[in-house]
């Protein structure tokens, strides 16, 4: 009778020690994450034909950088243009996703930062022009080809 005794205590504590241990991880993870940034930037904002170009994408996540990012996409794109480049890129360091490239078209240009990290999805836009510029687009046109079903064009949607 005592070793069912002290069996049933065993299974009984074991069952409070695992619930308590699954409240303290439920408390822990109970805060909202805090929402990726993306700054982004195009360095010059003005080129010149076939010299290169750097579009960076520094992600944080409060005050740290986020080197593990599941995805970086530069979408550039000629103003008026249907054709859109989609350019996957690495981690290059602190947190910065770097593209090189140069341009043989003059003209106004656009690019977006696709940027999907740890759960959320960013997508930051800027234009530059290479040369001479085109004539812009209407900013409240759609682009078919632009992948933006299910996100948010603001800096921080996700």
């Amino acid at each position: 009778m005592k070793k069912y005794l002290w069996c049933v205590l065993s299974i009984l504590f074991l069952i409070l020690a695992a619930s308590c241990g699954k409240q303290e991880n439920h408390n822990a993870t109970n805060e909202p994450p805090q929402i990726i940034e993306v700054a982004l930037t195009i360095k010059p904002e003005k080129a010149e034909l076939n010299k290169p170009v750097i579009f960076e994408a520094k992600v944080t996540q409060g005050k740290e950088a986020v080197e593990d990012a599941d995805e970086v996409t530069f979408e550039i794109w000629r103003s008026k243009d249907e054709k859109h480049e989609k350019i996957n890129v690495k981690h290059a360091e602190n947190g910065i996703y770097r593209l090189e490239k140069s341009f043989p078209t003059e003209g106004t240009y656009y690019v977006i930062s696709h940027v999907t990290a740890r759960d959320m999805h960013s997508m930051p836009k800027k234009d530059f022009v290479v040369g001479t510029p085109s004539e812009p687009e209407d900013p409240n046109a759609s682009h078919s080809n632009m992948d933006m079903k299910g996100h948010d064009n603001s800096t921080n949607g996700h």
